[in-house]
């Protein structure tokens, strides 16, 4: 859509050995922007600057900035383009911290656990730093995770998660459920959870409902004020491109605005009138910037502020999400015409061994079988973003990592999940159609030479 506004890593760059010389310094089928966003040249440019500020005016740059991006203030830059990409207030959305500090900080606040209520709801196989932070939380109220955590499953046989049975888990559990807290959209299949219907059902129940956004925000339209979200967090290096180890952040609904103080409080969430006068007391920001806590990196939020311009400049999530259909549709087409491809349904029946529960490595055993793929991720539009997860079958047989490297080797960059998962995610804001018809004809040519 905008590609010529990115710069992406050549054929050269990541070791494309069977690209033809000629071709070396093209750019490469960058399928990866779910694990990491391609660079804005926009954001480049914005470092670039404030390094100078740096240089040029030192410590003065708080107050006085020649391009009128005054450090004390950095963070209202970007609260305003956060604010529309999720539904949200702009008094409800900070720019601050990590993804999984966020989510501490969330969790101290929400997380109030009782003798008959204290259960998390969540995915199984959630990302696992979510996963460390659940167990946590639970052990610091007193509670042993594998009693308060509850992990939903997809039924056996299956790869995802279906509506009917995250709801009725709710509904029947729900009086022992203190916090319900999902991904957006699942890291390792792909799979966008009903994040409203989830939401409601939560509410229903008198449980508070929290999302980590990591995969979804800027892949995926988002209402979280008007769907009643009570919380979430997210990073900001996946699709919302803004460099590694980004600035993340965290919204709040403004209906906890009177309600809910923060436990741990810290300088910059302190009232912006009376902070640089350091008063003994802390006064809070009304709403979800009163978490605040210390100063945010400078150049990682004009990183983030070069990129959430170029969403801007492409119209936000109604044209790109339009975008994202049509190319996600496309590679999901192309991949499925492949003589290697094995429909989803009839993965148990060719290969009755296939652990398709996705256990860990350790508990996996090898299946066997023809060498062919098959795609775990939904199929229908409104439960996905713009990632597609291969399994690569049988299972255990170590085909994926070959895969992967001979890919990599034709220049197709996608993400590798150990042990027998590729995931490709055409972004819809630099890749484009060619991209999607190049890696599915490369997976063809790969899949011939390796087993033909």
């Amino acid at each position: 859509m905008l590609r010529h506004l990115f710069v992406l890593p050549s054929n050269n760059a990541v070791g494309a050995l069977r690209v033809p010389p000629e071709q070396g310094d093209n750019a490469s089928t960058y399928l990866c922007g779910n694990s990491l966003g391609a660079l804005p040249k926009r954001s480049a440019e914005l470092v670039s600057e404030e390094l100078s500020v740096w240089g040029s005016r030192a410590v003065e740059g708080h107050f006085s900035h020649p391009h009128g991006r005054e450090w004390m203030n950095i963070a209202d830059r970007v609260t305003p383009y956060l604010a529309r990409l999720l539904g949200a207030h702009e008094s409800e959305v900070a720019c601050m911290g990590t993804l999984t500090a966020n989510l501490h900080l969330m969790m101290n606040v929400f997380y109030k656990p009782s003798s008959t209520r204290y259960k998390i709801l969540c995915e199984g196989r959630a990302f696992p730093s979510d996963q460390y932070a659940f167990a946590s939380q639970a052990l610091l109220h007193g509670f042993e995770p594998q009693d308060a955590i509850i992990e939903l499953s997809p039924r056996p046989g299956e790869f995802v998660l279906r509506e009917e049975d995250i709801l009725q888990c709710i509904r029947e559990q729900g009086t022992s459920i203190a916090l319900v807290l999902f991904s957006g959209v699942q890291y390792y299949t792909g799979q966008w959870f009903p994040m409203q219907s989830i939401t409601r059902a939560a509410k229903e129940q008198g449980c508070i409902c929290g999302f980590d956004l990591a995969h979804a925000v800027g892949n995926v339209p988002l209402s979280l004020h008007d769907w009643g979200v009570d919380f979430a967090v997210w990073c900001s290096y996946k699709y919302l491109n803004s460099g590694p180890g980004g600035i993340a952040g965290l919204y709040m609904h403004d209906r906890w605005d009177d309600i809910v103080l923060p436990k741990l409080a810290g300088w910059w969430g302190h009232d912006p009138a009376t902070r640089f006068q350091m008063p003994p007391t802390f006064s809070p920001i009304r709403g979800a910037q009163g978490f605040q806590q210390s100063n945010p990196s400078v150049l990682a939020t004009v990183s983030l502020l070069g990129s959430l311009q170029v969403f801007e400049e492409a119209g936000l999530m109604g044209p790109i999400r339009a975008k994202s259909l049509e190319l996600t549709g496309l590679l999901e087409s192309k991949l499925r015409q492949s003589k290697w491809y094995v429909p989803t349904e009839n993965v148990a029946e060719l290969y009755p061994d296939a652990n398709t529960r996705l256990l860990p490595e350790g508990e996996r055993v090898p299946t066997v079988g023809k060498p062919g793929f098959t795609i775990i991720t939904p199929s229908e539009p409104e439960s996905r973003g713009a990632q597609l997860s291969l399994l690569f079958l049988p299972t255990g047989a170590g085909i994926m990592q070959k895969v992967f490297d001979e890919l990599k080797s034709y220049g197709v960059v996608g993400d590798e999940r150990k042990p027998d998962v590729i995931r490709l995610a055409p972004a819809p804001l630099y890749n484009t159609a060619d991209d999607c018809e190049r890696a599915a004809a490369v997976m063809e040519t790969v899949f011939n030479s390796l087993y033909a």
